[in-house]
């Protein structure tokens, strides 16, 4: 199974959770799993039409995954999905 993190400000949806183990064949699997077990979350991730939210980031392992194939990226089982929120300032 893949690893996805989950970041700090995503934690209250996740039930204080950090890191939960998803299967599936890609990305986009992997955050349906996520979705499934901690609905709450979906809204954060997730437009209304099911797109990726574009201040939501992930990253397989090291690399973003926009430059390798978006969601349908595939996973194995040893590897490392992040989210990373984008964070706006001023």
């Amino acid at each position: 199974m893949a690893t996805l993190r989950i970041p700090t400000p995503l934690r209250p949806y996740t039930d204080g959770v950090s890191e939960i183990n998803v299967e599936g064949n890609n990305v986009s699997e992997a955050l349906k799993e996520l979705t499934a077990q901690y609905p709450a979350i979906a809204t954060h991730i997730f437009t209304e039409a099911g797109e990726l939210r574009s201040f939501v980031n992930l990253f397989l392992n090291e690399e973003d995954v926009r430059h390798l194939q978006g969601v349908e990226t595939e996973i194995k089982a040893d590897d490392r999905l992040m989210i990373i929120p984008s964070i706006a300032g001023g």
